[in-house]
C-alpha cells in the first residue's frame, strides 16, 4: 500500500483564472443558484450586479434614467446614462477580477460594489455578455462566451449615442439549469426598491417606468397592508433616514438598506434601530416599557451610508460593519443617537402622532398581559405532553444554532398518517423535521392571539418552530406545507396560510413559508423514468418514452412511495414561496377568502371558475416546442 502523501504532490496543487474559479464556486459570488422561481435565486443577483453599477453612477450625479429589457430567451440588457466605462478599460472592468474604480474613494464614496467581481461573475456565468461603453461621441464592445472573449472591436468609432454603458447578458444553462426563467414580478420589485432608495432617478422595465418622488415615505406606503396607526413618520439625519409606522397586526417589518443595497437580513443598522426606538419611547414616555410592546406592528425602512460597508457575504444581504467610515464613527451609536434625537424632536412637535403611538403600545402591553395567564398553562400542557408527542418528528440541526447546514432546516407540515409516513421515511434526519396535522386545522380567522394558546394543533406547532412570542428564535429556516393537490389539500393550506398571516406575518414577510410541488404524473419506459408536475411536462415525457411508455397518475401524497419521494424533498425540491399580498389589506384580503360566504365571494368563484378536461393518457401528445 502507498503512503498516503504519495498522492499528495506538487501536481495535486491546482491554480483556476478568475473565471474558472467563478464557474467552479458560483455560490461563493451570486449564492444560491436556483432557477429564478424564488427571488433570492442568483438569477436576479446577477441582474442586481449590473444595476448596481449603474446607481452608483446615479448617486455620484452623473445619469438619471436607467433601462431594463428582458426578452422571452431570457436575455437581459441593461442601459445607463452615466459617464460610461473608459473605453480603454473595457476588458480589464468586465474580465479582470479586483479591477475597479471603486477602490478610489474619492470617485465613489458610497457604493454599494467594492470588490471588483460583481459584473465579472455576471460575464462568467453567460453563454452572452456584451458589454458597450459610450463616452463623447465615441463607442467600444467587447463580447463574451462564459468569460472567455469572443469578439472585441478593438479601437473605439464614432457613435451619437448619449454617455453611459449598455451590457447585455443571457444566463448559462450549464451554471444554473435548463429551466432557467426570469419573473418579471421579482424585478418589478427589485426596480421599486431602487426607485424608492434614489428619488428622481426613473428605472424602465420592458417600457412600464418606477420613480419616486418621497423615497422611504412611498416605500412605507406602498408596503402598507392595513391602514396605520398614524401617519408615516419619516426621520432625516446625517447618513441616517428612517420611516416608520404601527399597524393593527402582529410581528415586525423591516426594510434595510446600505448605500442602496437592500440588505434583506438586515444587520447593524436594523439592531441599532430596533434598540433605538425603544430606548427613545421609554425616555418620552417615562415608562419602561417591554420592547416587543413598542415593536409589535411595526413596518419601518431604514437606509444608511456606510463609506467602506464590509457585509457578511459577496451577495451583500446582510451588514456587518461596526463603523461609518475606516477608524471613525461608530455605526450602530451614531445610528441610535441620531433615531433618539430626530425621533423625539418629531414627538414633541407632533402631539396627535404621539398619543397615536403611545396607544398602540399600551393596546400591545394590555393584550400580552392578558395571554400571559393562558401562555403560561400551555407552556405547561405542551412541557408534559412532550415525551407523548407523535405530531413533531424533528430533526438534528436546526436555524437557531451555528452548524453550517443551519439554513438548509426544515419542517414539512403535513396531512394525515400516510403523507406524513412517506416523508419521514424520506427525509434527511438530519435537516428535515415534519409535524402531522390531525386533519383539517381551525380557522382562525377573526380570533384573537388567544387561540395560538388554547388550541392544542397550533400551540404545538409554534412551539415546535419557537414562534409562540416572536420569530427570532425561529427553529427551521423552511416551513413547507406539504398537502395533496386536491380540494382538502389545497383548503388545509389556506388555514394555515390564514393561521401565519394572522399571528406571524414576519414568517411570511422574511421567505421562510413555502408550498412543496409534487408530481402529477409518473411516465417511464424500461430505460427511463420522468416525474411530471405538469400536463405540459407529461406529454414531453411520452413523446420521449414513446406510446407504449406506463402512466401513473398520483392523487395523493400518500400514493408516493419512500423511495420516490425522496427525490421531490432533496437537493432539486420545487417550492413554491408564500408571498405577501402586495396593495392589499391582510384584513380586506382573509376577509373576502376565509370569512363568511358573501354573494362577491360566489360571484367571483363562478367567474373565475374553470372546467377542465378530463385527461385521457392515450392521447397523441403534442410535440413539445423544443423538438
Amino acid at each position: 500500500m502507498s503512503s498516503p502523501t504519495h498522492n499528495y504532490t506538487e501536481d495535486s496543487i491546482k491554480s483556476l483564472d478568475w473565471r474558472e474559479h467563478i464557474r467552479l464556486r458560483p455560490g461563493m459570488y451570486i449564492g444560491k443558484l436556483g432557477d429564478g422561481s424564488q427571488p433570492e435565486d442568483g438569477l436576479y443577483v446577477l441582474l442586481k450586479e449590473v444595476i448596481d453599477n449603474c446607481i452608483d453612477e446615479h448617486v455620484m450625479g452623473f445619469g438619471k434614467l436607467i433601462e431594463v429589457e428582458i426578452t422571452e430567451d431570457h436575455q437581459v440588457t441593461v442601459r445607463d446614462y452615466g459617464r460610461g466605462v473608459p473605453l480603454g478599460k473595457l476588458l480589464e472592468c468586465s474580465a479582470q477580477i479586483n479591477t475597479g474604480a471603486k477602490y478610489d474613494s474619492e470617485v465613489f464614496k458610497r457604493s454599494v460594489g467594492l470588490n471588483g467581481v460583481g459584473i465579472k461573475a455576471v460575464n462568467a456565468l453567460s453563454t452572452f455578455f456584451k458589454i458597450q461603453a459610450y463616452r463623447e461621441k465615441l463607442t467600444r464592445s467587447i463580447e463574451f462566451c462564459q468569460g472567455i472573449v469572443k469578439h472585441d472591436m478593438g479601437k473605439p468609432v464614432a457613435c451619437e449615442e448619449a454617455d453611459g454603458t449598455r451590457i447585455s447578458f443571457r444566463p448559462d444553462p450549464e451554471s444554473f439549469t435548463p429551466h432557467l426563467h426570469y419573473k418579471i414580478d421579482y424585478v418589478r420589485e427589485m426596480l421599486r426598491f431602487y426607485s424608492w432608495l434614489n428619488p428622481g432617478l426613473t428605472l424602465k422595465l420592458n417600457g412600464e417606468t418606477f420613480k419616486s418622488k418621497d423615497g422611504l415615505r412611498d416605500l412605507i406606503a406602498a408596503k402598507l397592508t392595513e391602514a396605520p396607526q398614524y401617519p408615516v413618520i419619516h426621520l432625516d439625519g446625517t447618513d441616517v433616514e428612517v420611516a416608520f409606522t404601527h399597524g393593527t397586526g402582529y410581528g415586525e417589518e423591516f426594510y434595510t438598506f446600505v448605500n442602496g443595497q437592500h440588505t434583506t437580513q438586515g444587520g447593524t443598522h436594523m439592531a441599532a434601530f430596533r434598540e433605538a426606538i425603544v430606548q427613545e419611547c421609554r425616555e418620552f414616555y417615562k415608562k419602561q416599557f417591554e420592547p416587543s410592546d413598542v415593536r409589535t406592528g411595526i413596518i419601518a425602512a431604514v437606509s444608511v451610508k456606510v463609506q467602506e460597508p464590509i457585509f457578511e457575504s459577496q451577495t451583500k444581504t446582510k451588514l456587518g460593519s461596526t463603523h461609518m467610515e475606516p477608524n471613525g464613527r461608530n455605526l450602530r451609536s451614531h445610528i441610535i443617537n441620531t433615531v433618539v434625537k430626530e425621533l423625539d424632536n418629531y414627538l414633541h412637535k407632533n402631539a396627535d402622532a404621539a398619543k397615536s403611538l403611545q396607544d398602540k403600545i399600551l393596546a400591545n402591553e394590555k393584550e400580552r398581559k392578558e395571554i400571559s395567564g393562558i401562555q403560561k398553562a400551555a407552556r405547561e400542557s405542551a412541557r408534559k405532553a412532550k415525551v407523548h408527542n407523535k405530531k413533531l418528528r424533528d430533526c438534528r440541526i436546526h436555524l437557531d444554532t451555528k452548524d453550517k447546514r443551519r439554513d438548509e432546516s426544515t419542517l414539512f407540515i403535513t396531512e394525515g398518517d400516510s403523507a406524513s409516513g412517506s416523508i419521514t421515511k424520506s427525509r434527511d434526519v438530519e435537516t428535515q423535521a415534519v409535524f402531522s396535522l390531525r386533519g383539517k386545522p381551525l380557522n382562525c380567522f377573526g380570533l384573537s392571539r388567544k387561540i395560538v394558546y388554547e388550541n392544542e394543533e397550533f400551540y404545538l406547532l409554534a412551539n415546535a418552530l419557537q414562534i409562540d412570542e416572536n420569530i427570532e428564535e425561529l427553529r427551521y429556516s423552511k416551513i413547507i406545507l406539504a398537502t395533496d393537490a386536491d380540494v382538502d389539500g389545497m383548503h388545509i393550506r389556506l388555514l394555515m396560510i390564514t393561521f401565519f398571516l394572522q399571528f406571524f406575518p414576519d414568517l411570511i414577510r422574511a421567505g421562510h413559508v413555502h408550498i412543496l410541488q409534487t408530481p402529477l404524473f409518473r411516465v417511464r419506459n424500461k430505460k427511463e423514468t420522468f416525474y411530471c408536475y405538469s400536463d405540459e411536462e407529461r406529454q414531453r415525457a411520452i413523446h420521449r418514452c414513446g406510446k407504449n411508455s406506463e402512466i401513473t397518475r398520483f392523487k395523493g401524497l400518500g400514493e408516493i412511495s419512500p423511495d420516490e419521494f425522496k427525490h421531490f424533498i432533496g437537493p432539486k425540491m420545487r417550492l413554491e414561496p408564500v408571498m405577501m399580498p402586495e396593495h392589499k389589506s391582510i384584513k380586506e384580503l382573509l376577509t373576502f377568502y376565509m370569512g363568511k360566504n358573501t354573494p362577491d365571494r360566489q360571484t367571483y368563484i363562478v367567474d373565475n371558475l374553470r372546467i377542465e378536461k378530463e385527461l385521457d393518457f392515450n392521447e397523441e401528445p403534442a410535440l413539445p416546442a423544443a423538438a
